[in-house]
């Protein structure tokens, strides 16, 4: 197939578990950007999380953050999209989480992923590797102030409930006006009605002028399933969730096992 750009989750598909960015993996990456093909992150995460490994992975260009919500350059911080929650919408859910379970704590991504407003008590149960922040940068407000503004990206979680638990119970409120989903990390993760990773790639691609089935997509949660579905190719990784092996046009070596390196230096011959 013809491959003009590489759609690339990072944290348990590109990263390997310490999370780093391995010299098979920069390799393939830099084997594929000198054939002309996009590499571009599409992460959860947010600048912050990004910066951390971009040097790394040589990423200097476009990302999709926060599942999709918002594209940026990294080089310079430009802004292609972003699609934000109302704040009626954030508030009408946590009000309608808050009346079945108690002691949730919420925060909200907002500013092009550069302002992280958490509840207070949030840090008390985050860790660096969470939002790649230090909890004791995070702060804390009244829940009222993490409700009063839109957000890229709204985070829902609980000190004892896992987050799939969380998952189920807010599909099971029956509300709309929002997306919902699981990134592997310990919380639920909330965007803008119709936001997944595979609406935000489509609007990049449209902007680079490239066609769905010239992107190969990796990824290994539930978030990531809509991109795979999307792409031309989707690949999954060997440990990926069963949902995103469904998803994909094949499966990997894990993360690891250098899986995403595996597949580029195939593609490229």
């Amino acid at each position: 197939m013809s491959v003009r750009l590489i759609a690339t989750d990072l944290d348990g598909t590109l990263l390997d578990s310490t999370p780093a960015v391995t010299a098979r993996t920069r390799a393939a990456l830099d084997a594929a950007r000198e054939r002309g093909i996009h590499v571009v992150p599409v992460t959860a995460r947010q600048p912050i999380g990004l910066r951390a490994i971009a040097a790394d992975a040589g990423f200097d260009g476009w990302a999709l953050c926060s599942n999709g919500a918002y594209a940026v350059r990294l080089d310079d911080g430009r802004m292609l999209f972003a699609e934000e929650l109302p704040a009626e919408t954030i508030r009408s859910l946590a009000e309608a989480l808050r009346a079945s379970i108690p002691d949730l704590l919420f925060a909200s991504v907002r500013d092009a992923g550069e302002t992280f407003v958490a509840q207070h008590g949030y840090a008390a149960i985050a860790a660096l590797a969470d939002h790649k922040r230090d909890p004791a940068t995070m702060g804390g407000v009244p829940l009222d102030q993490v409700l009063a503004a839109p957000s890229l990206k709204f985070v829902i979680r609980h000190p004892e409930l896992a987050p799939a638990a969380l998952f189920d119970t807010v599909r099971s409120l029956g509300l709309t006006g929002f997306e919902v989903t699981l990134s592997g990390a310990p919380f639920v993760e909330v965007m803008a009605e119709g936001v997944t990773k595979a609406t935000g790639l489509a609007r990049l691609c449209e902007h680079l002028g490239i066609d769905r089935a010239d992107v190969v997509a990796f990824g290994d949660a539930l978030n990531d399933v809509e991109m795979l579905r999307w792409a031309g190719h989707g690949v999954a990784m060997a440990d990926a969730e069963p949902l995103v092996h469904d998803a994909a046009d094949e499966t990997t070596a894990s993360n690891d096992e250098d899986g995403v390196a595996q597949v580029i230096e195939r593609l490229l011959g």
